[in-house]
C-alpha cells in the first residue's frame, strides 16, 4: 500500500472514529456549559488535551510518521475593565487568540535514501500565536477567518505562518464540524533550510539532486476538516484531517521532486474544557 493511500485512509478513519466511539457512550443529556460558566463567573475558559497524529516525515516527504501532539485552546478570557477575548458561549463567536506550535523531526539521508548526499537537519520547533474572528451566518453555521504566525528555531530558523477560513457547523450542543481552505508561507531562511540544495550536496548526490536556492513566499495551499464531540460535560473527542499541495519554490525543489507535492495530515485526540474564576 502506498504512503499516499495509507495517509488518505488514516484521514478518513480519523473522521469516522468520532461517531463510532460516540455510539458506545451512554446518553447523559444536554448541558449548556456556557451558562454554567457565566453563573460561576468564569474569567478564563481553556481546553487542554493530547492526541496522536500522522504527518509527512519531513517537508515534502512521501513517507509518514506517527507522533503525539498537544491540544491547547483559549475559548474565553476576561480582564475586568480592560478587554474580553472570545465568549463563554462559543456559538456566539467573536475574537479568538490561542498559541500556535509545530514540531518537525530531524531529517537524515541515512534514513531517507532518496535524500542521499544532503546534509542532516536537526529537529525544529515552531512557536507563535493564532488569531481568528468568528461570526454567525445562519442559526447553526458560522464562519471564522484566521491567521497564524510562528518562529522556528533550533533548525530551520525563520518565520512561518498560515491563513484561511472555516465554515463551522454546530447542529447540536454536542457536535462541532469545521471545513475550509488554507495556505501556508515562510520566509527565505526557513525555505532555504528545507528546500534548497547546496552545490556540494548536488555533487554528493551524483547530480541526482540539482543545485537549487529556494526563496521565501507561499509554501502550500490546501483544505482541512475537523470534528469534535462532547461525550461528557466538558470532555471532547477530536478528529482532524488536512491535505496540502506544495506550491512556489517549495514545489520546484529537488527535495520535493523526489518526495511528493501532496502532503496529508490526520489526528485524533481527547481534551477537557476548564472554567476558572481568576478575579
Amino acid at each position: 500500500m502506498s504512503h499516499r493511500l495509507l495517509a488518505g485512509l488514516l484521514a478518513a478513519s480519523s473522521l469516522l472514529a468520532v461517531p463510532a466511539l460516540a455510539a458506545d457512550v451512554a446518553d447523559y443529556g444536554t448541558v449548556d456549559t456556557s451558562e454554567v460558566a457565566i453563573v460561576n463567573n468564569a474569567d478564563l475558559i481553556i481546553e487542554l488535551g493530547a492526541g496522536i497524529s500522522t504527518q509527512p516525515a519531513y517537508e515534502g516527504s512521501d513517507d509518514y510518521d506517527v507522533s503525539g501532539f498537544p491540544i491547547v485552546g483559549l475559548q474565553y478570557l476576561s480582564i475586568p475593565g480592560l478587554f474580553d477575548i472570545g465568549s463563554p458561549d462559543e456559538r456566539r463567536g467573536g475574537l479568538r487568540i490561542s498559541p500556535s506550535f509545530r514540531f518537525i523531526d530531524k531529517r537524515n539521508a541515512d534514513k531517507y535514501r532518496e535524500l542521499d548526499g544532503t546534509l542532516p537537519l536537526e529537529r525544529s520547533y515552531q512557536l507563535g500565536l493564532r488569531a481568528g474572528y468568528e461570526f454567525p451566518v445562519y442559526d447553526t453555521l458560522n464562519i471564522e477567518i484566521y491567521g497564524e504566525g510562528r518562529y522556528a528555531f533550533n533548525e530551520g530558523e525563520g518565520f512561518v505562518g498560515g491563513a484561511g477560513f472555516d465554515f463551522i457547523s454546530r447542529p447540536t450542543a454536542e457536535w462541532e464540524f469545521k471545513l475550509g481552505p488554507r495556505t501556508t508561507f515562510a520566509d527565505s531562511n526557513y525555505m532555504s533550510t528545507y528546500f534548497s540544495v547546496r552545490p556540494i550536496e548536488s555533487i554528493a548526490s551524483g547530480g541526482r539532486l540539482g543545485a537549487y536556492d529556494a526563496d521565501g513566499g507561499f509554501k502550500s495551499v490546501g483544505v482541512a476538516a475537523s470534528a469534535r464531540y462532547e461525550f461528557r460535560p466538558d470532555w471532547f473527542l477530536n478528529a482532524n484531517a488536512a491535505y496540502e499541495r506544495m506550491v512556489g519554490d517549495a514545489a520546484d525543489s529537488p527535495i520535493v521532486k523526489v518526495g511528493s507535492e501532496d502532503q496529508f495530515f490526520a489526528g485524533f485526540g481527547l481534551s477537557k474544557r476548564f472554567s476558572i474564576d481568576l478575579f
